[in-house]
């Protein structure tokens, strides 16, 4: 589970501004309550079921199953920061279990706001792709599956705004050039009005740290899969363009000024002692910006995507122990950056 998710990879299309696209589809058994109303027999049986039908899956064999009842809070952290599982989620237990393909390209939560929450986390702008695969993978399963549907308002959810496909796709961006030139507000603003939402690196009431932010549909209903990834891919391709337009403008304002934030922010990676969390993320986003605008050689998108995610403090807790204190942490993590770093140049 700490070995790198393919989605880090900056191989997929406009990666240098889509980090990843994550789909996902919400699905509930016919005959079960919804897992909030569900009594502990009834989520235990629900979760012995949708194992069993992941079990014999094409394209999550070699997965590993994650029961939460039994996991330690590192195990819960790890899982959330690789955008594997909600924050919620990760804090439950009682018939919860994560099911994770090969390089997590493939998952699944089981019994969270709905019994199944099928995903695929892919590498730059590939919402179809994405979606085609959750298909598949849905489809082997059904054979031996009813999930709880309405010819009137399409699949059933436990939230009303996933009713309907059921379907959302979302995309990573790092939008540190709009962020800086002063237009985000403006234009996340005109995506709202388009039906999506924006939300910061881990969603749903977290901050857009480093310019990072989620953007994805807001509801699922009245639209088709198709209707919906095209939507997404289509604004995330403006939005690309738009941050290619805004960093270069940063180039002309200023290259000199830039150049040195960049390499300031290598040689702090590089050369600390002590990194929070925080400024391990502000700094990459610096040194990713540079990468991209081609003012620093010798480190790849991978490393920085990478290092987003493995020093984290579930990754930390997980590696080093969950008792170290926080100035170990901090040197643990300040080590963990300074080594793969230094092991690119």
């Amino acid at each position: 589970m700490i070995e790198p998710a393919s989605w880090l990879a900056a191989t997929g299309p406009l990666s240098d501004v889509i980090l990843s696209t994550r789909v996902r589809v919400a699905r509930n058994l016919d005959g079960y309550p919804f897992p909030n109303r569900a009594s502990d027999d009834e989520l235990s049986e629900v979760r012995n079921t949708l194992l069993e039908a992941m079990s014999g899956n094409n394209y999550l064999a070699n997965a590993v199953v994650i029961r939460m009842e039994g996991a330690d809070d590192a195990v819960r952290d790890v899982l959330a920061e690789r955008h594997l599982v909600s924050g919620d989620f990760a804090r439950g237990g009682v018939g919860r279990a994560v099911v994770v393909g090969e390089n997590e390209v493939a998952s699944a939560m089981v019994n969270e706001e709905d019994h199944l929450r099928l995903q695929c986390i892919r590498s730059g702008l590939m919402p179809t792709d994405a979606w085609r695969l959750v298909n598949r993978i849905e489809s082997e399963m059904d054979r031996n599956l009813h999930y709880a549907f309405s010819s009137d308002w399409g699949y059933l959810t436990s939230c009303p705004t996933n009713a309907g496909t059921g379907l959302r796709a979302s995309v990573l961006a790092h939008l540190i050039g709009l962020a800086r030139g002063g237009r985000i507000g403006q234009i996340l603003s005109s995506i709202s009005k388009l039906g999506l939402s924006v939300r910061g690196y881990y969603g749903e009431g977290s901050s857009a740290l480093g310019g990072f932010f989620q953007v994805s549909n807001q509801t699922t209903l009245g639209q088709t899969e198709e209707d919906i990834a095209y939507t997404v891919e289509r604004v995330a391709t403006q939005l690309a363009g738009l941050e290619g337009e805004a960093r270069e403008a940063l180039v002309e304002r200023g290259r000199r000024e830039l150049e040195d934030e960049v390499h300031r922010a290598f040689g702090i990676l590089t050369s600390a002692r002590l990194l929070t969390a925080h400024e391990v993320m502000e700094r990459c986003s610096s040194l990713r910006l540079g990468i991209a605008l081609e003012l620093i050689d010798g480190v790849s998108l991978a490393t920085v995507n990478r290092l987003l995610v493995v020093t984290q403090p579930g990754h930390l807790a997980y590696a080093h122990g969950s008792g170290s204190s926080e100035i170990e942490r901090d040197a643990a993590r300040a080590d963990l950056v300074r080594g793969e770093l230094t092991a690119t140049e």
